[in-house]
């Protein structure tokens, strides 16, 4: 199945966050892109291999990964655009849990709660990571 030219812009969108975290971010932001970068690339795979009907356990897995990392690193960094990530991240599985658990089909709603909720996780960050930078930036002069 070819991939749209909207996907692939907001996989550019998403991967661009992700590699800004790791080249300009510190040690939280670097390895939250990798995390977030890895999950997106699981969720494609998941997409596009396996059946429609098969997906709903693989998805709340793989949210499952990406908010484990995230509670990971809010353990060890401590910072507020982890506890925002975190948050959403929940409420990004809550909604896959949802689906799994009650069978509903995914439909509009779905995908709208979806997309807003991950573009707020790379909101946080990128926040995240533009503070680290300009926190270093500062130090270093």
């Amino acid at each position: 199945m070819p991939m749209s030219p909207f996907l692939i812009f907001l996989l550019a969108v998403i991967f661009s966050i992700c590699v800004f975290a790791v080249v300009k971010g510190g040690p939280a932001e670097r390895r939250a892109g990798l995390i977030f970068a890895a999950g997106t690339i699981g969720v494609e795979l998941i997409h596009f291999t396996t059946p429609r009907e098969l997906q709903g356990g693989l998805l709340l897995a793989m949210d499952g990964f990406v908010a484990g990392g995230f509670l990971l690193l809010a353990l060890r960094y401590t910072s507020g655009w982890l506890g925002g990530a975190m948050i959403l991240q929940a409420i990004q599985f809550s909604l896959h849990a949802y689906y799994f658990v009650t069978g509903v089909r995914r439909g509009d709603t779905y995908a709208m709660i979806n997309n807003i909720d991950s573009a707020g996780v790379l909101l946080c960050l990128v926040v995240g990571t533009t503070v680290a930078w300009r926190r270093r930036a500062r130090a270093e002069k």
